[in-house]
C-alpha cells in the first residue's frame, strides 16, 4: 500500500478476501490499517455482507479492527434493509407483507425493525429475501424446487448479497447471488443490492467527506463486484489478487501473473491501476 497511499486521501475497502476470510484476519492487514491511520488517510469498509452495517462493524471489532482504524462501514445488507424500510419506489411499495427468507440462522435479524411477517413457506410468501444458502453449499441447485414455485407464483426476490461465491476458511461456497442469479435466469424478478451497483458507494462518500473522487481509491478482490463497482462509482480501483481469483492470478512461484490479470480485467470490462498479492503496507 505504501506505493500508492500518498496518491489518495480516502479508501473504500472490501472485507471478505481482502481483510479476512470470515474466520481469520489476514497477516499484515492491521498494520496496513494503522499505517493509513497514522498517515491521516480516511478509510471506510464496503462489504457485500447481507447483514446490517452495525453487525459487520461488531464483527470487525471482534477481529481487532476497531473504530479507531476506520471511518465507517457500509454493507449490501444495510442497503437492502434501508430499501425494505423506506420503500423508495413502486417496486418496493408493491411488495406484500409476507416474506420468505432464504438464508442461514446468523441472518435471522434481516427483517428486524421492519413491518414484514416471515412466511413459513414459498406457498404463503408475497416475496423472497435471500441472504445466502441455509447451509454450506457449492451449488444453488438444491433450491430449484422452491424457485420453481416462486417463479410460477410470480414472486419478486430481493438479493442482499450479489456475490456468487466466497472462500470461507479456505472452503469455496456459494453466496446469495448464486441463488438470485439462478432465479433471474429462470425468469424471476430480482432486485440486487450491493457492489457493483454504484449507489451503494454514496454512503461511503458521505462517511469519507471527500468531494474529489480522484482522491479516493477502491480496493477489492473481485473483478465482478469490487472493481466493477469502483469503476461505476467513478473511482480508481486496485485489485487484491489473493482473494476469490487467487488460484487464477497468482503463479506457482507465488508471484502475480500480470498478463493474466490484464486479460481477466479486459474480459470483465473493468480497469485497475494495479494489483497486489495481499492488502499489506
Amino acid at each position: 500500500m505504501h506505493a500508492v497511499a500518498e496518491r489518495y486521501d480516502g479508501f473504500v475497502l472490501d472485507l471478505w478476501g481482502v481483510v479476512h476470510d470470515g474466520v481469520t484476519v489476514f497477516p499484515g492487514v492491521i498494520e496496513a490499517l494503522e499505517r493509513l491511520r497514522d498517515a491521516s488517510k480516511k478509510l471506510v469498509f464496503l462489504s457485500n455482507a447481507p447483514r446490517r452495517a452495525e453487525i459487520v462493524a461488531a464483527q470487525l471489532d471482534g477481529f481487532g479492527i476497531t473504530a479507531a482504524l476506520h471511518h465507517g462501514v457500509m454493507s449490501s445488507g444495510e442497503a437492502t434493509w434501508r430499501h425494505l424500510h423506506d420503500r423508495p419506489d413502486e417496486w418496493y411499495q408493491g411488495l406484500g407483507r409476507h416474506c420468505l427468507r432464504i438464508g442461514p440462522a446468523r441472518d435471522n435479524q434481516a427483517l428486524a425493525g421492519l413491518e414484514y411477517v416471515e412466511a413459513e413457506n414459498v406457498e404463503t410468501a408475497d416475496f423472497i429475501l435471500v441472504t445466502g444458502p441455509r447451509d454450506l453449499m457449492s451449488s444453488a441447485e438444491p433450491y430449484d424446487d422452491i424457485l420453481a414455485v416462486a417463479r410460477e407464483r410470480g414472486l419478486p426476490m430481493v438479493c442482499a448479497n450479489p456475490d456468487l461465491e466466497v472462500i470461507r476458511g479456505g472452503v469455496r461456497q456459494i453466496c446469495a447471488g448464486a441463488i438470485a442469479a439462478r432465479y433471474e435466469a429462470q425468469g424471476g424478478d430480482v432486485r440486487w443490492h450491493g457492489k457493483p451497483d454504484a449507489s451503494v458507494y454514496e454512503p461511503c462518500f458521505e462517511m469519507l467527506g471527500i468531494d474529489d473522487k480522484r482522491r479516493i481509491l477502491g480496493i477489492g478482490d473481485s473483478f465482478a463486484t469490487d472493481i466493477k463497482g469502483a469503476n461505476a462509482a467513478g473511482l480508481d480501483a486496485l485489485l487484491v489478487a489473493r482473494g476469490i481469483h487467487g488460484d487464477d492470478l497468482i503463479g506457482t512461484d507465488g508471484k502475480l501473473d500480470g498478463a493474466r490479470i490484464a486479460e481477466r480485467a479486459a474480459a470483465a470490462e473493468v480497469t485497475v491501476i494495479g494489483a497486489m498479492s495481499e492488502f499489506v503496507w
